[in-house]
């Protein structure tokens, strides 16, 4: 037996025709008049009955166009709620913090579960580290040099 001889138990039913008359009546349940009355009416979700749509009435942020690929500088219009370019912000460390690290320790951006980690000079360093992969103030970047730590 193959897939193309397998017969259904029950029967198809058609899917009901309305407005032709019958038990619906004339209206077929879609009240009187009016766009949504319509054959084939309908309208996309946001539609305020030709006014501006509700995203398109606030300021937009940078980045709310888009450029298109090739041919030319017209830009496209996106939604502002859905095309925002988000940044991940640079977490931002002073240098009282290192002080609980043990003394001649290599700290790391992966030993702080961090990708972009910026060390400021705000307090005292009061022990030796060996910095890698960080960005670092002027301020701070003497202060780690004059304790005797090290910056890769």
């Amino acid at each position: 037996m193959n897939l193309n001889q397998l017969k259904s138990h029950t029967k198809r039913k058609d899917a009901k025709r309305v407005g032709r008359g019958g038990k619906r009546g004339t209206t077929s349940g879609k009240g009187t008049k009016g766009q949504k009355s319509r054959a084939g009416a309908g309208f996309k979700q946001g539609f305020r009955g030709g006014d501006n749509r509700l995203w398109q009435l606030f300021p937009k942020l940078r980045g709310a166009t888009k450029k298109p690929g090739k041919g030319g500088n017209t830009r496209i219009h996106v939604k502002h709620r859905y095309f925002q370019l988000r940044h991940d912000k640079v977490k931002v460390l002073n240098l009282d913090f290192f002080n609980k690290f043990e003394d001649g320790q290599e700290i790391t951006p992966e030993l702080l579960a961090r990708k972009d980690v910026k060390i400021l000079g705000e307090g005292q360093l009061k022990k030796r580290l060996e910095f890698k992969g960080f960005i670092f103030s002027k301020s701070a970047r003497e202060k780690i040099l004059k304790s005797g730590g090290t910056i890769n």
